[in-house]
């Protein structure tokens, strides 16, 4: 063993000296884009005497950075940027110019500018004596800096008022029961004094009066008054609401309430393109109501939501009587009924080359309500190599698929409130899916009835299955694989035979998912909290079931139920899965992910369809493993035609952290470290080592580290991944049980194309 790991570090030591060298390497010519009596900007620190001044919201205060770190260690990009040449003209030096990134180079008056800023922002907290100052470290030609802070005592608010010089407004506040949050906390605490708290004041009386009617109020009549001369770091607060401000003939000063009047459309050429009921779903006013804000802001996302609208106008307008009426006009412009789109696309199965192409069909208004009508067709060829004993040797597959999604619920006794309030579509959704393999030949039919929505938010978004159905028909088998697979005592295969029978599957689902980032918020804000949480529940054959035993229904040989000589899946499904992201700064970041799935087969089945069953391994799962190499439990594959059948399971267990960095342009980079694999809740005889025991789960779970290469275009990523074993579960020796230590790069690398991130 330790010369097991003798040689695990010799192996180590030539990459680990070469990034050392080059590391070295570009300090040294780093120094000759350094000014003379100028310094390189290395390291910038923020401290505090005061433990409640959070130092993280500072950073924005800060008008310099060191040069970026990859994984927050190497200054790769100063370094490709350092090799450059003193002549600019040069074609090769610009070009490792814009690669890489310029050195940071200290500007002192910056400096005390961002200490100035700092010092305001920090007063504004409450502590209106606080002193930043700033502590310089040169050595050589390089520069640390750090912002030091005394923030000295804090004030708080003693006393406050509140003067609203219209008193019907007065009147109107007491009915809405507002009560400002200045001096008292929710226990009667006094609080800190601190503008931004009455900057929050101010938005919070704003937000509640755009809210109740108050069309043309906005934050500018809204004042404060601040004594802080009363001694013992106190202050007196006293808000003051003013009346409006006229025209110098005019005696009115009141602030007004507006209520909607009358809600026209308009369209070009003035021939309207949606039903008047579709209209009416879309807009959030109407008339007679107070105005509010947020109906507007609503009705701006509903239309936008429509298939059929390319853009939306809402227009206000003051009636000419001088009336406390509001009317409301929404241009809506329409969009490009209808889009065809043509896809080729190569294919490689295990080194069998293919290729498929597909034809769309899409209208965007099919019957005058915004109704997505969607019509696909795709047909594929692979010509499938090494088979022996097979008549035909090529795969044909051709699918047809049509939906239509309608925007908004089509579901009755369905409250009106919930309709209009929730952001939701209906979809209804058919396909056909014909597949002739040189093994078998197998027809798939699906239904789905389809419900999405989610509130304005867009936080907590839901998906609810009502009915989703899928019939699969195996017209033919070839002999050879029935005899091989499918019926030879000696090689039978429950598991293999389950999945190549005639199978009706009726289920429904529900999945939530929930984002603590609000929609359009920047990371920069809930970057350091942002996380997600989904989850999903899924039950089949209960119904069919219950039928069943009611009329007394006969089983079959095998001991199921069926429906015209066809059996039916049952069993119950549950997922569940969080990932949250740290955010270090612009450039780094840490992502946490775990992810756990259970299925249970029972009543009507004893086995999981090869649709719903799990596996491990792939892009997006444990990265040391090909998809479906993984598992069950310390299970090992002998066949790899079949495999890919016994490598599934009925639980699922992911973990993984990813440390994620800004390389250069559009590229960015990952470290990271996967574990996971899939179990058996039953123990068949076909995945032995698969079942899940409490006992010995932790010893069969699986650990991959490796890079990671993305290309972000923003819209999308193109993510490349390599993936190395060092734990592998099915394997008991030490050289193949433990490949971190004992590493082949052949044996144990994995590489992965994708788009999107893993998580």
């Amino acid at each position: 063993m330790y010369l097991c790991r003798v040689n695990f570090i010799k192996r180590l030591i030539k990459p680990l000296l070469l990034l050392h060298f080059l590391i070295l390497l570009s300090g040294c010519h780093t120094s000759r884009f350094i000014p003379e009596n100028g310094y390189l900007l290395t390291k910038v620190g923020i401290t505090s005497e005061e433990k409640h001044i959070g130092t993280d919201e500072l950073q924005a205060y800060m008008p310099q950075r060191p040069n970026n770190k990859w994984f927050s260690l190497f200054k790769v990009p100063l370094g490709i940027y350092s090799l450059s040449g003193r002549d600019s003209t040069k074609r090769f030096n610009r070009f490792l110019r814009h690669l890489g990134e310029a050195p940071v180079i200290y500007d002192r008056g910056r400096t005390v500018q961002a200490c100035t800023n700092m010092q305001l922002s920090i007063r504004n907290m409450g502590y209106l004596n606080a002193e930043v100052f700033v502590q310089e470290k040169p050595k050589r030609n390089k520069m640390n800096i750090k912002y030091h802070i005394v923030p000295h005592e804090r004030y708080y608010v003693r006393d406050f008022s509140l003067n609203v010089q219209d008193e019907a407004l007065g009147r109107i506040l007491d009915s809405l029961h507002y009560q400002p949050n200045i001096n008292r906390d929710v226990d009667g605490k006094v609080k800190p004094y601190s503008i931004n708290s009455l900057e929050s004041e101010r938005s919070r009386l704003y937000d509640l009066l755009v809210e109740n009617g108050f069309y043309k109020f906005n934050k500018e009549y809204v004042h404060f008054r601040v004594d802080t001369t009363i001694g013992h770091h106190m202050a007196d607060v006293e808000m003051i609401v003013r009346q409006t401000q006229q025209g110098v003939d005019s005696t009115d000063f009141s602030h007004h309430q507006y209520h909607i009047g009358n809600v026209s459309y308009e369209f070009p050429q003035g021939k309207s393109f949606l039903r008047p009921k579709v209209l009416r779903n879309a807009t959030a006013i109407s008339k007679g109501q107070l105005y509010r804000e947020a109906d507007m802001h609503e009705t701006y996302a509903r239309m936008t939501r429509l298939s059929a609208v390319m853009a939306t106008n809402v227009h206000i307008k003051d009636r000419a009587d001088g009336s406390d009426t509001l009317d409301v006009n929404v241009s809506l412009t329409p969009n490009k009924p209808n889009s065809f789109s043509a896809e080729l696309e190569g294919t490689n199965s295990a080194g069998d080359f293919g290729a498929a192409a597909s034809l769309t069909y899409q209208n965007r208004n099919i019957f005058r309500g915004s109704e997505l009508f969607n019509l696909k067709l795709r047909g594929a060829f692979e010509a499938i190599k090494g088979l022996s004993g097979y008549a035909d040797q090529n795969f044909i597959e051709y699918s047809l698929e049509g939906g239509i999604t309608f925007p908004d619920f089509k579901f009755p006794f369905l409250r009106s409130s919930f309709r209009r309030n929730a952001q939701a579509t209906t979809e209804v959704n058919l396909a056909f899916d014909s597949q002739d393999r040189p093994e078998f030949h197998r027809r798939v039919l699906t239904g789905v009835l389809r419900y999405r929505w989610t509130r304005m938010n867009r936080q907590l978004q839901h998906r609810f299955d009502l009915l989703d159905l899928d019939y699969v028909f195996m017209p033919w088998i070839s002999d050879t694989f029935r005899d091989k697979y499918l019926s030879d005592p000696q090689n039978r295969n429950a598991i293999l035979k389950y999945n190549y029978e005639n199978l009706f599957i009726m289920n429904w689902s529900y999945h939530l998912v929930y984002n603590s980032r609000p929609l359009g918020a920047s990371a920069s804000n809930y970057g350091t909290n942002a996380y997600t949480v989904r989850l999903g529940i899924e039950t089949a054959g209960n119904l069919l079931y219950a039928i069943s035993n009611a009329t007394n229904a006969q089983r079959h040989a095998e001991g199921q139920f069926t429906y015209f000589d066809i059996a039916y899946a049952q069993y119950a499904k549950f997922d569940f899965s969080f990932s949250k992201s740290f955010l270090i700064n612009k450039n780094n970041s840490v992502a946490l992910h775990t992810a756990l799935g259970i299925a249970y087969p029972y009543g009507n089945s004893t086995i999981l369809p090869y649709e719903k069953r799990y596996f491990s391994g792939g892009a997006n799962s444990v990265r040391g493993w090909s998809v479906r190499e993984l598992g069950p439990g310390s299970f090992q594959g002998s066949d790899g035609r079949i495999d890919f059948i016994n490598q599934t399971g009925d639980i699922k267990l992911d973990l993984s952290v990813e440390y994620r960095t800004h390389l250069f342009w559009k590229f960015d980079g990952a470290a990271f470290i996967d574990a996971g694999n899939i179990w058996t809740i039953r123990n068949y005889k076909d995945q032995p080592g698969g079942q899940f025991r409490f006992d010995e789960f932790w010893r069969q779970i699986a650990v991959a580290y490796g890079l990671g290469l993305r290309l972000n275009f923003n819209y999308f990523i193109l993510r490349l991944d390599g993936g190395m074993k060092a734990i592998h579960p099915a394997y008991t020796d030490s050289r193949r049980h433990y490949p971190l230590v004992h590493p082949s790069f052949k044996r144990d690398f994995s590489f992965h194309f994708a788009v999107g991130m893993p998580f």
